[in-house]
């Protein structure tokens, strides 16, 4: 069924996203991880949201294997899903920084469209794009789930990195090397640039 776009009425609230984030002490800011499987995403946005409850932060944390189990359980790795399933968790990202937090995501989101349509969502500035970069034989040697091993077996089609592509960013806000730098140092640099950009304002 195709919804007429006179249906619905964008309808303005009274709190505005900034005033809603001034109150928690930041601005809002959705710091997205993008890189390899087994490059260190999730690791680092598990330690960056700790870092940020730790000093009196609002966050939320979204992960690409946990959004997968519901929100997007329905979508497969095809190029269509793949986009799919990034334009949602922008979506949810805008609503969480519109609540005025700082949403901290770990996605793969291997396509440079997909990860500047989710940019583009955005206000300037609430986009941090983060690209955790670990060489591949890295990755493969860490291989937590196994997965690079069923892919180089053939029994994992479409596989960043072994059959399919990964964009590398052209123009992040941050570039870390988890090959290169313990999880200690790679958050103290997040926190850092954080605090360099105002989103950090306590």
């Amino acid at each position: 069924m195709t919804q007429q776009k006179d249906t619905f009425t964008w309808h303005n609230t009274v709190l505005t996203a900034e005033q809603r984030a001034e109150a928690k002490g930041q601005r809002p800011a959705v710091i997205w991880f993008t890189g390899l499987s087994a490059s260190g995403k999730s690791t680092l946005a598990n330690a960056l949201e700790h870092a940020l409850f730790e000093r009196g932060h609002h966050t939320f944390l979204l992960d690409g294997d946990n959004v997968r189990h519901g929100l997007n359980k329905d979508l497969d790795l095809s190029p269509e899903g793949r986009q799919e399933n990034i334009r949602r968790i922008g979506e949810v990202a805008k609503l969480f920084a519109d609540a005025g937090l700082i949403v901290v995501t770990a996605f793969i989101s291997p396509y440079r469209s997909d990860r500047r349509m989710v940019r583009e969502l955005l206000k300037p500035g609430e986009f941090v794009e983060v690209h955790v970069h670990a060489p591949l034989e890295v990755c493969e040697k860490r291989d937590p789930k196994g997965l690079y091993a069923k892919a180089r077996a053939g029994e994992i089609k479409g596989f960043t990195g072994i059959d399919a592509p990964y964009e590398v960013p052209e123009h992040a806000e941050l570039v870390i090397d988890t090959s290169k730098n313990d999880v200690a140092t790679c958050i103290q640099t997040l926190l850092d640039y954080l605090r360099e950009k105002n989103i950090l304002l306590r």
